[in-house]
C-alpha cells in the first residue's frame, strides 16, 4: 500500500518557538501527528516533520511519498546534497543531527518528495500548518536539546 505524508513546519522569530504536523494518509487509513518545541528553526520543523512521518510506520520497505512545501527538505534530498553533505561529515552544514536521524530512517523505505506551494489552499498542506502552528503554541513545549545547547552557532540557522 502505497503511503502519502504530508508535512509541514514552522517557527515563529527562527529561532523561536516551532512546530511541526504531519498528516499521514494510507488506503482508507489516516493518522496527524504534531509537537512543539520551545526554541527552534523554520527548517528544522520542516526536517523533522519528514523524521516523523517516517519512524511513526510499522515495519520497512514501504513506498512513501513525502509531500512537502519546504525546499530546504525536498531538494535536499532530491538533488542529492544531503547524501554530499553525509560523505563530508556534515562539515559546516546546518543540522547535521536531523539530516544524520533522516538519512538512518530513510533508508529503510522506498521514498519520493512532491513539493508544493505552502498556504496555496491544499488541503493536507493546509491542515499540517495549522497542526504546527497550534504546536508551538502550546504551554510548556519540548526542548530541542542539540539545537538549544549547540546555539545558534554557525552549524545552525
Amino acid at each position: 500500500m502505497k503511503i502519502t505524508a504530508y508535512t509541514d513546519g514552522a517557527a515563529s522569530g527562527n529561532p523561536g518557538p516551532g512546530g511541526y504536523g504531519v498528516v499521514l494518509e494510507a488506503g482508507p487509513h489516516r493518522k496527524e501527528l504534531w509537537g512543539g518545541y520551545r526554541r527552534t528553526t523554520n527548517n528544522r520543523m520542516e526536517l523533522l516533520a519528514a523524521i516523523v512521518a517516517l519512524e511513526s510506520l510499522k515495519g520497512t520497505g514501504h513506498e512513501v511519498t513525502i509531500v512537502s512545501d519546504s525546499k530546504y527538505v525536498v531538494d535536499s534530498v532530491e538533488k542529492g546534497w544531503v547524501f554530499n553533505w553525509e560523505r563530508t561529515g556534515f562539515k559546516k552544514k546546518k543540522n547535521p543531527d536531523l539530516w544524520q536521524r533522516f538519512l538512518r530512517i530513510y533508508r529503510q523505505h522506498r521514498v519520493r518528495f512532491h513539493w508544493i506551494r505552502g498556504h496555496n489552499g491544499h488541503p493536507q498542506n493546509e491542515l499540517c500548518d495549522r497542526l504546527a502552528v497550534a504546536a508551538r503554541e502550546q504551554k510548556d513545549l519540548a526542548v530541542d536539546e542539540v539545537y538549544e545547547q549547540e546555539g545558534e552557532g554557525e552549524l545552525f540557522e
